[in-house]
């Protein structure tokens, strides 16, 4: 999905009180973590027994209750009622009206909250952090390096505030001044996934907000209680500036509200993370009505190999990754390592690695979100060149040499054709200064900095003829 297909991280948990959670009966699950001591700290972010799971300025929810899981030991944290499609309307008209209020702000006062939002995260890291880790499902560092990325693009945002804009262009008419002039879209939709429930809202919200347009999370069911905690740091914010809440709403909820918001003409761009066949999805639904949509789909990065690694995200995600093994087996691959489900609490699957594949096999295609290496060997440059671009997807590449002609041809226009081309360091890791996002199956989309503004506002171009003459383009005389 993007930038750590074949690692997923957790925080390891301790005190596990049954040995066999994969079979667990839900009788022995009516505790919920939330309410053990060792979890208190949960409540530091606001969060209880049940959540509320839509906000608009204020809190609410009229959907289905979902309970949210631990994937170190599949034990349940917390609950939270999600968004209704009544919700949903309700939220889009309170986002729109808010909409009018945030676009007559100056963009460097608009940079100015965001900077609060930034320190408001940062006061939160650590406990936030514990969060992406326990619910999600990544080590503690990668899960407070997370929220710091959402901390560093608002820093990030806040100088940017004072820079976006277009430029003024010579005019081939005496007495006329051209010039491009940005604005805001409006309302952006942003559907985040699992795996990195933190980052890419802030992401999109850090410069959607300092751009003048109002947001719309839907985050990933699975990892509820973290939109419903990031989402109260930010409200919270936004509060003490005097700022409709709606500013930054959130809709909780299933296939059903990212299904409204992609049909829906009010949303004026939809940012999509997800899967590559989800994301067809909501860009036909999203074409269909002639709107704009920003898509970071499927990765299937070459060059990565770490074992510092924790469960997958659910019960589902072994089972695919059972299912990858097996089928790399059919297709002629032998696996040198790993390939099994580990014994003991959680999600926990073998670091996998598989040879004897050909290049072209269909597993080595698919992106299984699971830690499978498939290692190839190859005899020359173009040759390995050009298997790394027959992939469908293309989000990030990586390549390991000395050879100052090698490195330049692999970043040049016969070399990787995807969006992340790096040189000596692995596919995963961005920094936020630059653009994040891939070609071809992965979507097109760019985040996060370099001129990735510009997909949150519309751009027109401007004459303005201060002369008392009419002159047309082009020369051109009506005679």
């Amino acid at each position: 999905m993007w930038r750590m297909p074949r690692k997923l991280c957790a925080h390891l948990l301790r005190g596990s009180k049954l040995s066999d959670a994969w079979n667990r009966p839900a009788a022995f699950m009516s505790t919920l973590l939330i309410n053990q001591a060792q979890y208190a700290w949960l409540k530091e972010l606001g969060l209880r027994e049940e959540n509320e799971g839509v906000y608009n300025g204020s809190w609410g929810g009229r959907g289905e209750v979902i309970t949210t899981y631990c994937p170190a030991n599949n034990e349940p944290i917390a609950r939270v009622r999600q968004a209704s499609v009544a919700d949903y309307e309700e939220t889009v008209k309170k986002a729109r009206e808010a909409w009018r209020i945030w676009a007559e702000v100056p963009a460097p006062k608009r940079g100015e909250v965001v900077r609060q939002i930034g320190d408001a995260l940062r006061e939160k890291i650590q406990v936030l952090g514990s969060l992406v880790s326990l619910e999600m499902g990544k080590i503690l560092v990668e899960g407070v390096g997370e929220v710091q990325e959402y901390v560093d693009i608002c820093d990030y945002a806040v100088g940017l505030s004072r820079m976006i804009g277009g430029p003024i262009l010579p005019s081939e008419r005496p007495g006329h001044a051209l010039i491009e002039q940005w604005n805001p879209v409006g309302l952006v939709g942003i559907i985040t996934a699992f795996n990195f429930p933190v980052a890419v809202y802030g992401w999109n919200n850090a410069i959607a907000m300092i751009c003048g347009n109002v947001c719309l999370w839907k985050g990933a069911p699975t990892t509820s209680l973290i939109s419903v905690a990031v989402t109260k740091i930010i409200a919270k914010v936004l509060e003490d500036n005097k700022l409709p809440g709606a500013i930054c709403s959130l809709t909780c909820g299933g296939a059903d509200i990212g299904t409204a918001m992609a049909k829906d003409e009010r949303v004026n761009l939809l940012s999509f993370t997800g899967s590559t066949q989800v994301g067809k999805q909501v860009a036909l639904m999203v074409q269909e009505r002639f709107g704009r949509s920003l898509l970071e789909l499927g990765g299937n990065n070459a060059i990565i190999a770490n074992v510092l690694y924790g469960p997958l995200h659910t019960k589902q995600s072994v089972s695919m990754f059972l299912g990858a093994v097996e089928e790399a087996k059919k297709e002629g691959g032998t696996v040198v390592y790993g390939g099994k489900v580990m014994d003991r609490p959680g999600n926990y699957v073998e670091p996998t690695i598989v040879t004897g594949l050909a290049h072209d096999a269909s597993i080595a295609h698919t992106e299984t979100f699971a830690p499978i290496l498939y290692v190839f060997k190859f005899k020359s440059e173009e040759e390995v060149f050009a298997w790394n671009n027959e992939v469908k997807q293309g989000l990030s590449s990586s390549i390991f040499t000395k050879d100052l002609g090698r490195i330049f041809r692999w970043l040049g226009p016969k070399g990787s054709d995807c969006g992340i081309v790096n040189v000596n360091i692995p596919t995963s890791g961005a920094e936020i200064g630059g653009a994040f996002g891939g070609e071809k199956h992965t979507g097109g989309g760019r985040e996060s900095g370099s001129d990735a503004w510009k997909q949150y506002m519309r751009r027109s171009t401007c004459t303005i003829n201060y002369s008392k003459d009419l002159p047309l383009a082009q020369g051109i005389k009506f005679q």
